[in-house]
């Protein structure tokens, strides 16, 4: 069972830092919103939704209890509900996930609640208002450190099978070759760098590293450095002392301390603060750091890995980036090779996620056609594999038959291809102008049939044997 993390929320003031969240790349995306109010939970809704997560609603306890068999992974909770108090809501939500991680947010520095959410289960609290500006950053944290306690309560077998190499799909010969040489270095404790484009699958490399690793005991911990502030990311990297700043009520520990033994994996340091950096060099160079507020360095036996889609050395020459630092996390570098350059992979790919997305989204077992993977195999794919998955999600959804066929596709991905073929003498012919037309009426209406064939002012089955005659 994947592991919870609730929020309980004290009054009904809602702060605007939510709008920042910043998307969670992994599979734990589903969040149950509870509050009697619904104008709080269609806000929120609006605000996750748009940050990509899943997101379930419930107006009390009783509904947040149905709502949960379809396991949220965050739960957002208001503390004075109809039917219950959502300090001593804690205690179900621990009989129905005993792993649950619960931060109780409290308002107007009401200490004895959070104290009593401590006793109840709760992993940490903070106050509304002074630390409003924390809640994100602990929520990407939690997020973490739920999915690195997840793996832990798996069975051995079935972790090392979802994070093996073996799980990597692809037989394209620059993907082999990345994944040899992170074969060789994965049994050493040297820092790697992953480069490549966003959406490559760095972060599945840092995780199949760490599971074929002497480490794979310990924690993975992963942390994206351009979501956060110089100062949160400081915070959350290194943790601080109680007392160091405002709001600052109990110590903290930090990433590093949670993956000692373990592996950290640093996406995006290329938007690290270069005040940070030096921080960082020195964990490479002694194993030690300073926590904010702290006098004491703290020692962690820690792997780094780190990842970036920006050019280092580019970003050496501007100023932005240290070249110590470079050097030292450079010393087993990896280039994850773009979509584009293993087209090959696209008909695996692609048939993967549809066996893995059918069976999450409880559809029947499909099969894909022939001109479906041809349209695929045409496009760009600057977000990668990444977007290749969001393109697959998407048409599984509008998909009507059992199988996947060119018009299951965005619009967007249909005109792309019907512009590459029509590029030839071909355009002039009138059954080309006609099938060009239909598909910009298509793609203004967004795909929506009903509302093309009537600005078309034709029929709607005319229609569907137009889509079928052009492959639109």
């Amino acid at each position: 069972m994947s592991r919870l993390f609730c929020i309980c929320f004290f009054g009904t003031k809602i702060y605007p830092i939510f709008a920042r969240m910043s998307k969670n790349e992994n599979i734990m995306n589903k969040v149950l919103i509870i509050d009697d109010e619904p104008q709080i939970r269609q806000l929120l809704a609006r605000i996750l939704g748009l940050e990509g997560y899943e997101v379930l609603q419930a107006g009390d306890c009783k509904a947040a209890v149905k709502q949960m068999e379809y396991s949220p992974n965050v739960i957002l909770c208001d503390v004075f509900l109809p039917d219950g108090n959502g300090v001593d809501f804690i205690k179900t939500i621990k009989k129905i996930s005993p792993e649950s991680e619960i931060i109780l947010l409290t308002a107007h520095g009401n200490i004895p609640d959070g104290v009593q959410a401590i006793k109840n289960g709760a992993f940490d609290y903070i106050t509304k208002g002074d630390d409003n500006n924390k809640i994100i950053p602990l929520i990407s944290r939690a997020m973490e450190k739920a999915r690195t306690n997840g793996v832990k309560n798996r069975p051995e077998k079935e972790t090392f099978q979802q994070y093996s190499f073996n799980s990597i799909l692809g037989q394209s010969k620059p993907l082999l070759e990345a994944i040899a040489l992170a074969r060789k270095v994965a049994s050493t404790d040297v820092p790697v760098l992953l480069t490549g484009e966003t959406g490559t699958g760095k972060e599945v490399f840092a995780q199949a590293i760490h599971h074929e690793s002497k480490r794979n005991k310990g924690n993975f911990v992963a942390i994206n450095c351009s979501a956060f502030s110089k100062e949160l990311l400081e915070s959350e990297i290194f943790g601080h002392k109680a007392g160091s700043f405002t709001g600052a009520l109990k110590d903290k520990k930090g990433l590093f301390e949670e993956a000692h033994n373990g592996t950290i994996f640093l996406d995006e340091i290329g938007e690290m603060a270069i005040e940070l950096q030096a921080k960082l060099l020195r964990v490479l160079e002694t194993g030690e750091y300073i926590k904010i507020g702290e006098t004491k360095p703290t020692s962690v036996n820690v792997r780094i890995i780190a990842a970036t889609n920006r050019n280092l050395p580019e970003e050496i020459n501007a100023g932005h980036f240290r070249e110590d630092l470079f050097y030292r996390l450079s010393v087993f570098q990896i280039h994850l090779p773009p979509l584009r350059e293993r087209p090959g992979d696209i008909r695996l790919l692609t048939e993967a996620f549809v066996q893995s997305l059918s069976e999450k989204m409880t559809h029947s077992s499909k099969t894909v056609s022939k001109a479906f993977i041809d349209m695929l195999e045409q496009q760009e794919w600057k977000g990668n594999v990444r977007e290749l998955r969001n393109v697959i999600e998407r048409s599984l959804i509008v998909c009507e038959n059992d199988e996947l066929h060119p018009e299951d596709l965005p619009i967007e991905i249909q005109n792309a291809a019907f512009k590459e073929k029509s590029s030839n003498n071909s355009g002039f012919e009138l059954s080309a102008m006609e099938k060009r037309h239909i598909a910009r009426v298509l793609d203004y209406t967004n795909g929506n049939k009903t509302e093309a064939a009537k600005l078309l002012k034709i029929g709607l089955t005319t229609l569907y044997r137009k889509i079928e005659e052009y492959k639109l």
